[in-house]
């Protein structure tokens, strides 16, 4: 069974889809100020966890080590609404990325478990 990385073009896809997604939050007063000024690595360190979690290279772990995506994001204060502002920013990248409908579906499932996850507030 083909990965959904080789199903959506590759590392290609992810680059474009994380492109989508910072396009929000650049905007997004509830996000950004979590975010650097400069949003170049912030995109490339998800860009390639994307990738290594759906069936892509190790790039990810090469560089960064272990996801610990918990642990990473712990300095951070996200309550639901930041988790639903990131979410709704996600969701839109998916829906626009030209995925097929089983691709977005299991993307958009990935990424709803995966911001509940990270829920450390209030």
């Amino acid at each position: 069974m083909r990965t959904l990385y080789e199903r959506v073009g590759g590392q290609p896809f992810f680059d474009r889809l994380v492109e989508r997604f910072y396009d929000g939050v650049a905007k997004d007063p509830l996000l950004r100020h979590m975010y650097p000024d400069d949003l170049s690595d912030p995109k490339q360190h998800l860009a390639h966890f994307l990738g290594q979690y759906w069936g892509g290279p190790p790039t990810y772990s090469e560089e960064r080590g272990h996801p610990r995506l918990r642990m990473r994001h712990v300095p951070f204060v996200i309550g639901l609404a930041e988790r639903d502002a990131w979410l709704e920013h996600m969701v839109g990248a998916v829906e626009t990325s030209g995925a097929d409908g089983d691709a977005q579906r299991e993307l958009t499932e990935y990424f709803e478990m995966a911001s509940r996850n990270l829920i450390n507030s209030r």
